[in-house]
């Protein structure tokens, strides 16, 4: 007879690293699924992380690796594997496919996150990874003393600009609007930064470049007017994109792709938990993806008792 679990991780960013945590002190049988082999999730793209209780200014890498460390001692690792596809059987257990094998669960925590939105213009996807990142702390060092930019106006996208400034000549901000989406605190440092200029009611039409970027061509959105800014690498920073397709026909889905679930986690589907960045809320931090872990095995015990 194939293992059956009590609960299915799926993700290893702070979600999925509480719940797994959160699992094991629970004593539930546990299977933690995550397709990356760095710990983190998503935070471990980030250069800092000032807003975590505690931890003041640690790195998003350090962070991750600190959270994958405390479940490794209660004996939680993350089987590296992609999920493919998830389904309910008739006996109310979840089959989970993966690349390397299949897995029977009562219970799924979904803690799958979210991925970097794209721009959809010419170019992008031709030269990523060839001067167009979606990272700024994993690749701008590759930009020292060159001419970049980075696209987006929240605050995303004002910490890359900061960043990017110390490593490079200068550094471009793109923003459709006239004013910054980002929190004063982020936005304040930007515009008192001598080498960032913000380019305003600005939009990117077209990446130039064959085999590496060679620059960007822009339009003013008030004058239509266009131009050609010379560039190295391109950072786009325009928000992000729930990873829900997998189960888009097992759970109800918000307008923007968000799966549907309040602070305990619950979705419309009996025994499926959605935890983290995935789920419907109005603010994705660490702090709030960390609760949502703890949350989501409060939720699975609770389901599981009332199962019997």
């Amino acid at each position: 007879m194939p293992e059956i679990y009590d609960t299915a991780i799926i993700g290893a960013g702070p979600a999925g690293a509480a719940a797994a945590i959160y699992a094991s002190r629970a004593g539930l049988k546990s299977l933690w699924l995550d397709n990356r082999f760095i710990p983190g999730g998503q935070i471990a793209d980030s250069g800092n992380v000032d807003n975590y209780p505690g931890l003041p200014g640690i790195s998003g890498v350090e962070l991750g690796e600190a959270m994958a460390a405390h479940a490794s001692r209660l004996s939680m690792e993350p089987t590296r594997a992609k999920v493919l596809r998830l389904e309910r059987m008739e006996d109310n257990l979840w089959l989970i496919h993966t690349k390397k094998a299949d897995y029977q669960a009562r219970t799924v925590i979904f803690a799958a996150g979210a991925s970097h939105r794209h721009l959809g213009i010419p170019g992008e996807e031709e030269l990523s990874g060839s001067g167009v990142s979606y990272c700024a702390t994993c690749d701008g060092a590759f930009f020292k003393d060159t001419d970049t930019v980075v696209i987006g106006g929240g605050n995303t996208a004002c910490e890359d600009a900061l960043f990017l400034s110390k490593i490079c000549r200068r550094v471009y901000l793109i923003h459709r609007r006239d004013t910054l989406r980002a929190d004063q605190a982020a936005a304040d440092p930007v515009l008192h930064t001598d080498n960032i200029e913000v380019l305003w009611n600005t939009v990117p039409e077209e990446i130039i470049g064959t085999d590496v970027v060679k620059g960007l061509r822009v339009k003013d959105v008030k004058t239509c007017a266009e131009r050609e800014l010379s560039v190295s690498g391109i950072f786009i920073a325009v928000g992000m994109e729930p990873a829900s397709a997998l189960v888009s026909d097992l759970v109800d889905i918000d307008e923007t792709g968000y799966v549907v679930a309040d602070e305990t986690c619950v979705t419309s589907a009996p025994g499926f938990f959605a935890a983290g960045d995935i789920r419907t809320k109005p603010l994705r931090q660490v702090v709030t993806a960390v609760a949502d872990g703890a949350n989501a095995v409060v939720s699975v015990q609770k389901f599981l008792q009332q199962a019997g």
